[in-house]
């Protein structure tokens, strides 16, 4: 079961990969269309503001058509064969869930007590999908309907029907079965989902109430969740769904960037809802702590190797914050340092919160930038001034703490080993073994795999390759993924993690050419 919750919170994370390209986009138009900042240059009437204007709403396309996205790219971590077809069986079905579900309503809405007359948006209920009027399910509906189709896919793609029927095989198949057993999933949405709506906007009265308390306990959670691949599964009802604001804090919080910048009055006033997607503080201010941690207590003769190591997934965590590499290279020699950073994480994200910082902070230092600092720097200088002295002030934290660990409890943490060399980061070395006959990383992976007789399946993250295996003891060590060139692995009996970085889609589709 664990195996296939990684799964799916890999799965869902596809989508999110192009997220922070439209964030970015969503900034910089917003900055270059607020008359607040640029003057009259952003004047409606001008020619600035109407060509910048469409770039801002071709950024929106993404944040705009989130259900639809997830749809088609849940399938393409999660169906086991012919994924395009998959992606394409989701999408009719989703779309054929949706008029079920507003022709139910507004025939019958009133018995599901649902105000089908009702304007969508707002607290209706109510939403537009494809031009359909219907329920808002939100994410968690596309989720479901794509998550049935896979199930009918993988089960029903491959039915053999008799010759004369050849025309319904395949990708039709799935699509009549979809169609019928769709229909009961309508009927219980209808009568269901109201009342999850309900519990909803009580649980975000709650959470919103729980004041700094909540934060920490969120950040703690989202950081602890990591090594299990589930932090996806925590965030993405806040991140993207209406778990704590209609919409979600990305969207929400791009819709108001322009009465932001227009506004001096406190960000945490103004948007008190974005304070989930803090879970960036530590990814900038945290991992340069930590790594200079790492330095100073590495032995001197490996002090210029672990530098080399340390300075690009250092760079990663805060550019592009992608964490995982830094985190991984002490999470399972020292499982009790990666505690304390999950604790440090929620406190620099309360404290920064308690003084009034909010906003999209979720990636790393490019995409904050682009929804955060440029737009609002103007008008809110003052807050993000307190959060580079509070973030500084906690990299010190950061380096103090683990440092006195590392050398308290003598972690072997890198360039502290005994006898292993850290030869996982010497460009020369990975350059000759990628020179060698069959020598691609993916190749080097599957070998020490066990090889394409010893893999069940395998699917990926954003810097994860995930992958089954039959028989876990034809898995080579940490330190030998190590050497070829990846950030190790995380090994759960057969359900192995080899952590790539962010090349690890193409890295997965060689490995796949190699299967």
């Amino acid at each position: 079961m664990m195996q296939k919750i990684q799964r799916f919170g890999g799965a869902m994370f596809t989508p999110v990969l192009l997220f922070a390209f439209a964030g970015i986009m969503i900034g910089v138009g917003t900055l270059f269309t607020t008359e607040a900042i640029m003057g009259s240059l952003a004047s409606t009437e001008s020619l600035w503001y109407q060509c910048w204007n469409i770039i801002l709403q071709g950024g929106w396309t993404v944040f705009n058509q989130l259900p639809l996205i997830f749809v088609v790219g849940l399938p393409i971590g999660l169906a086991k064969k012919q994924q395009a077809r998959c992606c394409m069986e989701a999408l009719v079905l989703y779309l054929t869930f949706q008029y079920f579900l507003s022709t139910i309503l507004s025939q019958w809405g009133t018995t599901f007590g649902v105000d089908f007359a009702a304007e969508a948006g707002g607290t209706s209920g109510l939403t537009m999908v494809a031009n359909i009027k219907t329920l808002d399910m939100g994410m968690i509906g596309a989720l479901m309907i794509s998550g049935i189709v896979i199930f009918l896919h993988n089960r029903y793609f491959d039915t053999e029907l008799p010759e004369w029927m050849g025309t319904f095989s395949g990708s039709s198949f799935v699509v009549i079965v979809g169609f019928f057993a769709l229909l009961p999933v309508a009927f219980l949405s209808a009568s269901l989902w109201p009342m999850v709506q309900s519990g909803m906007r009580a649980f975000q009265g709650f959470i919103t109430g729980a004041g700094a308390m909540g934060v920490w306990i969120f950040i703690f959670m989202e950081r602890i969740l990591i090594p299990f691949g589930l932090h996806h599964l925590l965030y993405f009802p806040f991140f993207y769904d209406s778990a704590v604001v209609n919409g979600g804090v990305f969207s929400t919080w791009a819709t108001q960037l322009p009465e932001l910048a227009a506004s001096t009055e406190s960000l945490k006033t103004l948007a008190p809802y974005a304070w989930p997607t803090l879970t960036g503080l530590s990814k900038i201010f945290g991992c340069p702590g930590i790594a200079l941690a790492f330095y100073f207590t590495a032995k001197d003769s490996k002090k210029k190797k672990i530098a080399g190591l340390l300075v690009p997934i250092t760079l990663t965590a805060i550019f592009c914050g992608v964490t995982e590499p830094i985190e991984f290279t002490f999470l399972f020699i020292a499982p009790v340092l990666f505690v304390v950073h999950a604790v440090l994480a929620a406190t620099l994200a309360t404290v920064a919160y308690m003084f009034g910082v909010v906003g999209a902070m979720s990636g790393g230092l490019i995409e904050i930038s682009a929804l955060n600092f440029m737009p609002l720097m103007a008008a809110h200088w003052p807050t993000y001034l307190t959060l580079l002295v509070v973030g500084l002030v906690f990299t010190g934290i950061y380096f103090v703490v683990f440092r006195f660990l590392i050398l308290k409890f003598n972690f072997a943490t890198p360039g502290r080993e005994e006898d292993e060399e850290i030869t996982f980061h010497n460009k020369a070395g990975f350059k000759e073994k990628q020179a060698a006959p069959k020598g691609s990383l993916a190749f080097m992976i599957l070998d020490a795999l066990g090889g394409k007789d010893n893999i069940v399946d395998v699917t990926n993250c954003a810097t994860r390759l995930r992958v089954n295996v039959k028989d876990e003891s034809l898995v080579k060590t940490d330190s030998y993924f190590k050497g070829i060139g990846t950030h190790g692995i995380k090994a759960t009996k057969t359900n192995i993690q080899v952590i790539v970085g962010l090349k690890v889609p193409s890295v997965r589709e060689e490995f796949e050419g190699f299967l």
